[in-house]
């Protein structure tokens, strides 16, 4: 039976495996993972190891546990279940943790985009304490599961919901983040942003897919300080998005700023396509403060200068969650602890 501080110490000792990863060994897992998901690229791939090596740091891992009252070993586990997505590399890494840290058993159902690294790192668990094998399992359906993780877009929300109704559960619906600009932003922080805009080719939940900006605001520094991010539309997938979208874009006549590998337009909705960028202005704080607010339900997180706005990322942080960022602000963590 393997103790929590066993159970601990094994996700210090990967965290330490992923920071080693030699670069032949970086390509390797990105042209296996590449081969499911063709967004699944060697920057990506290796910016997804980094963030798991960030949340696996002994430090930040004990401060978050001595938060809970976690038992040192699971006198009762459940098995739970979990619905994986594939939108961004090793996503469901977060949702694995919290349910092997607290001692329950992890069925994972993986996604078809990211079948291969997900089970390559919890494999790589499993040799530094074969005492995982018998925690880990992947499975095909989730009709033994007693509780329930599951990520999908508002329609397979709905049907999870229904699905797994009778279950204890945790069910995500799509999210979006948005940025917060003021027009006093520096070159530097505005390159920053381009980080969590075009990260993972803006397929995250924590990707900016919309920014607030003041009335009048020119957009010439902020396309300026993305010059570097050019090479995106590089990949071939990203470029088809672009061509598509302009077309769109062009055909229905609707005003656009265009680089020639972001698009940026005025809307009210949230979540824009691949390759676009929406805004929406405001006149002042309050004005601003009530369209989040209006919004808040449907967001992930927010980026601003230094991170000052309420509850806030600084630029460039938007991918890179601490260990305690719940997706969705639920606490899995807790949740595991009442099963």
């Amino acid at each position: 039976m393997l103790s929590f501080k066993n159970r601990l110490s094994a996700f210090i000792q990967l965290g330490d495996y992923v920071r080693q990863l030699p670069q032949e060994e970086r390509e390797y897992l990105a042209r296996r993972a590449g081969q499911h998901n063709n967004f699944f690229d060697l920057p990506n791939v290796s910016a997804a190891l980094d963030g798991i090596a960030h949340m696996l740091q002994q430090e930040q891992l004990e401060n978050w546990v001595a938060q809970y009252n976690l038992p040192e070993t699971q006198p009762n586990p459940k098995k739970v279940g979990v619905v994986m997505a594939g939108n961004i590399p090793a996503v469901g890494f977060h949702d694995a943790l919290c349910i092997l840290l607290s001692g329950h058993i992890l069925q994972a159902k993986l996604s078809s985009d990211d079948p291969f690294l997900i089970k390559h790192l919890l494999d790589k668990l499993i040799e530094l304490d074969d005492r995982f094998g018998t925690q880990v399992q992947f499975v095909a359906m989730l009709k033994e599961s007693d509780a329930i993780i599951a990520t999908g877009s508002d329609n397979t929300a709905r049907y999870f919901e229904y699905y797994f109704a009778k279950r204890p559960h945790i069910i995500r619906k799509n999210r979006t983040s948005v940025a917060v600009l003021t027009g006093f932003e520096t070159k530097e922080e505005l390159s920053a942003l381009g980080d969590d805009i075009l990260r993972y080719y803006g397929l995250g939940c924590r990707n900016v897919a919309k920014a607030y900006v003041p009335e009048g605001y020119d957009f010439t520094p902020f396309f300026e300080a993305l010059e570097y991010k050019k090479d995106v539309v590089d990949h071939h997938k990203y470029r088809n998005n672009y061509d598509y979208n302009k077309s769109i874009l062009l055909v229905n006549g609707v005003p656009h700023l265009d680089n020639g590998f972001l698009m940026v337009t005025e809307s009210k909705q949230l979540v824009s396509p691949i390759s676009v960028l929406f805004y929406e202005t405001y006149a002042n704080d309050q004005d601003l403060r009530e369209k989040l607010a209006q919004v808040q339900e449907k967001l992930q997180c927010v980026v601003s200068k230094e991170g000052v706005w309420e509850k806030s990322f600084a630029f460039g942080q938007a991918q890179c969650p601490a260990v305690s960022d719940y997706a969705d602000g639920v606490d899995t963590l807790e949740f595991l602890l009442t099963l």
